[in-house]
């Protein structure tokens, strides 16, 4: 901080150097996860190791940086996408076929959504309001009478952790597999008819 508190103005080199590890670390976050080593970020940004941590403080504050851009925009966006449908069944459908979709192509989501870095407010933040969404989602489930009795909020949340943990430890199975077990999951939590 300077006298007057505003940040120090960075010279154009250095400048350039935190645009390029942004962009870095959004493309290894991406395609390897939040865990992903961040001396592959600075290979990727073409600086050192060192200079992520002079410039960021470290992974936190690189997942702070980029969270936004890596992943907040999409999860918010499915949020948003399913709170357009109209009809509640056809909302739980969208909402966790679009989520898990997005597990699937974006290793980041399963950070996240595992938590794993609880010291990032980003992500924490990002955690709560899809929590928040699946005690709505829920609510609005069970009010129209189309949940499983007993099916909680707590339930959807734990499917999506279930899925995360597959994921991230168990590898990704091929398209066809996850589709259908998807269909599994919708079936699951439905009412009988």
């Amino acid at each position: 901080m300077t006298a007057s508190g505003a940040p120090p103005t960075l010279r154009s080199d250095a400048r350039r150097n935190v645009d390029r590890i942004r962009v870095a670390a959004a493309e290894v976050f991406r395609a390897r996860g939040l865990s992903a080593p961040l001396e592959d970020v600075a290979v990727a940004a073409g600086v050192s190791k060192a200079t992520i941590f002079n410039r960021f403080g470290g992974r936190i504050g690189l997942i702070d940086a980029v969270i936004d851009d890596l992943v907040a925009k999409e999860l918010k966006g499915v949020i948003e996408q399913a709170r357009a449908v109209p009809d509640v069944g056809e909302r739980i459908r969208v909402y966790v076929g679009a989520l898990r979709e997005l597990q699937y192509r974006l290793p980041a989501v399963n950070g996240v959504l595992l938590r794993q870095f609880p010291d990032s407010g980003s992500l924490m933040d990002l955690c709560r309001t899809g929590e928040a969404f699946h005690g709505e989602l829920v609510a609005q489930g069970h009010a129209a009478g189309i949940l499983a009795d007993g099916f909680t909020a707590h339930d959807l949340h734990a499917l999506t952790i279930d899925n995360a943990l597959a994921l991230e430890h168990g590898g990704r199975p091929p398209r066809a597999d996850y589709d259908r077990r998807t269909a599994f999951v919708l079936d699951g939590i439905r009412r009988p008819a």
